[in-house]
């Protein structure tokens, strides 16, 4: 392992998350929104760190509120977003700016998303607004239309479920 990586990993102490890579909450808010009329209740923010090394991916899945990611340290990072109902993929690049790359890219609600960083690592900040919560998350691999529509994008991308 890259000992930047690992140094990453305990400092920040971050651990396997679900999806792929590693990360830690560090900040839930204290004040409540309505998230909407089918959810209860949620936090107002959720914020986490989320590293990926080389070979790692976020693999396919949504959240039922809008996301944040933003470009801390390292490689560039493709982020891959799906809407089920068009069928279009776009693949943003996060990373320090320049023409082709921007720092914070945001994944409105329910949007299907993926990640693999471009190099060694990738570390990232997510912020969740109304705040995540695992009852809001699902894997494309769970819903076999959705996993099905993302994989006649092209293998590149099906890869990623």
């Amino acid at each position: 392992m890259n000992p930047r990586i690992r140094t990453l990993i305990d400092s920040l102490q971050l651990q396997p998350h679900p999806e792929g890579g590693y990360y830690r909450e560090i900040f839930r808010s204290e004040r409540m929104v309505s998230a909407d009329e089918n959810r209860a209740g949620r936090k107002a923010l959720t914020v986490i760190y989320f590293l990926l090394e080389a070979g790692q991916c976020s693999r396919w899945h949504r959240v039922l509120s809008d996301e944040v990611w933003s470009h801390l340290e390292g490689d560039v990072l493709e982020l891959c977003c799906f809407d089920a109902a068009s069928a279009q993929l776009t693949v943003s690049r996060l990373g320090p700016y320049t023409p082709e790359t921007e720092p914070t890219r945001i994944v409105p609600a329910g949007t299907w998303q993926a990640a693999q960083p471009t190099g060694a690592y990738t570390l990232v900040g997510c912020a969740v607004g109304p705040g995540f919560e695992f009852s809001d998350f699902s894997m494309a691999a769970d819903h076999p239309d959705v996993a099905d529509a993302i994989r006649a994008q092209g293998e590149r991308f099906g890869k990623l479920i």
